[in-house]
């Protein structure tokens, strides 16, 4: 009995910090080079925050992560991170438009920042 409760506990613990673990995390370069490959779904990357720009009237916030290979916008519901930040996100990749095998419009649309 105290054997499967210690299991059980030790699963809930694990399963609870796996955004917070040091792998598991996409490169911006690769995602960058294959934007098809990652299209609609969820990833984590990490990297240094640049351009974090608020447009006024229609509430979108976007800031651009640089990261090993490349970098990518990411769109925000939350408030905006500082210039220069080292920052990881769970986010969903989108693009406006894919033509003839080429993305139009990369972006991140960010989930939860880790």
């Amino acid at each position: 009995m105290k054997k499967n409760l210690l299991l059980t506990a030790v699963m809930l613990v694990t399963l609870t910090g796996c955004d917070y673990l040091p792998f598991g995390y996409t490169e911006v370069g690769d995602v960058v080079k294959n934007p098809a490959r990652f299209q609609g779904k969820e990833i984590k990357v990490k990297g240094t925050v640049s351009d974090a720009v608020k447009i006024p009237f229609v509430e979108m916030k976007l800031y651009t992560i640089k990261g090993e290979g490349g970098e990518l916008t990411v769109l925000t519901d939350g408030p905006l991170p500082a210039a220069d930040q080292q920052i990881a996100i769970r986010a969903t990749v989108d693009s406006m438009a894919i033509i003839d095998g080429e993305i139009i419009g990369l972006k991140l649309k960010e989930i939860k920042r880790l």
